[in-house]
C-alpha cells in the first residue's frame, strides 16, 4: 500500500463536474484565496473511506501525496495523516506533529486547515507549551494564521479557552475575512460551553471586530441580544 495506489484509487474516482464545482467554490481564479488550486472531483466523504482505507501507508508515502497539485490528494493525505496520529505511539505522534509543522505550505486552503490543525497540532500541544501557535499567529501566511486559531478547538473541547482568548485579541485586526469567519467561529465554539467568558471578551473587544468575526461569534444569541451587539448599543 503506497501513496501510487492511492492516487490512482482518487484518480478513478474523480468526476469533472464536481471538479469544475470545487475551483469556482474554493476561490482557485486570479488574486483569489485559492488561485491555481486545482482539483479532482472527489467528495469528502469519499476521502474519509479511502483515507481509513489506507490508513496503514507510510509518512514518508503520504508526504509525498501531500506535495500534489490536486487538493484532494492533499486533503486525503491529512486525512490519513490524522488517523495515524490518533493511533500512532508518543514517537509516532511526535513526528507527525512535526512533519505537519515543516509541511504547512501543502495546508492551503480552509478545509485542510480545518480537517486537520486541531486533531494534530492543538491535540499534540495540549499539555506542552503554546509558542508555536502564537508563531503562526504572526505568520505572513493566511493558512498558517488560520491554523493557529483553528488549532485551539481542541483545547475548546477541554474547557480550555485562554489560548483561544489570546490568539483572537491578536487576530482581531486580521486582513482576511477567513481569519476573522475562523476566529468568529471559535469564540462561538467557546461561548457554546462557557457563555460568560464568550461574553466577557465581547464586551471588551466587539466595538473593534470586523463584521463577520462579530456577526459568526454571537450567531447563537438571542435576536435581541445579537442586534444590540450589531448596533454597538451595549
Amino acid at each position: 500500500m503506497n501513496a501510487k495506489h492511492l492516487r490512482e484509487t482518487l484518480r478513478g474516482l474523480a468526476d469533472p463536474v464536481i471538479a469544475e464545482h470545487s475551483q469556482r467554490f474554493f476561490k482557485t481564479g486570479k488574486g483569489e484565496y485559492g488561485e491555481g488550486d486545482r482539483f479532482l472531483g472527489v467528495r469528502v466523504p469519499v476521502l474519509r473511506r479511502e483515507a481509513k482505507r489506507h490508513h496503514g501507508i507510510s509518512i514518508k508515502q503520504l508526504l509525498r501525496l501531500l506535495h500534489s497539485r490536486y487538493h484532494e490528494e492533499r486533503l486525503c493525505a491529512l486525512l490519513v495523516m490524522v488517523l495515524k496520529y490518533q493511533r500512532g505511539s508518543e514517537e509516532e505522534k511526535a513526528a507527525i506533529y512535526q512533519h505537519y509543522l515543516e509541511n504547512t505550505g501543502y495546508i492551503n486552503n480552509w478545509d485542510l486547515v480545518d480537517s486537520s490543525a486541531h486533531l494534530i497540532l492543538g491535540a499534540h500541544l495540549e499539555d506542552r507549551e503554546k509558542g508555536v501557535l502564537y508563531r503562526l499567529a504572526g505568520s505572513e501566511n493566511l493558512w498558517e494564521r488560520r491554523i493557529a486559531i483553528m488549532s485551539t478547538l481542541h483545547f475548546i473541547k477541554n474547557q480550555a479557552y485562554e489560548d483561544t482568548l489570546k490568539l483572537s485579541l491578536i487576530l482581531l485586526e486580521d486582513s482576511h475575512d477567513l481569519i476573522h469567519k475562523a476566529v468568529g467561529w471559535m469564540l462561538r465554539e467557546v461561548g457554546n460551553r462557557a457563555p460568560k467568558v464568550e461574553r466577557a471578551f465581547l464586551n471588551r473587544h466587539y466595538r473593534r471586530m470586523p463584521r463577520i468575526m462579530l456577526r459568526y461569534a454571537i450567531e447563537k444569541f438571542p435576536e435581541k441580544e445579537r442586534k444590540a451587539y450589531l448596533n454597538g448599543r451595549l
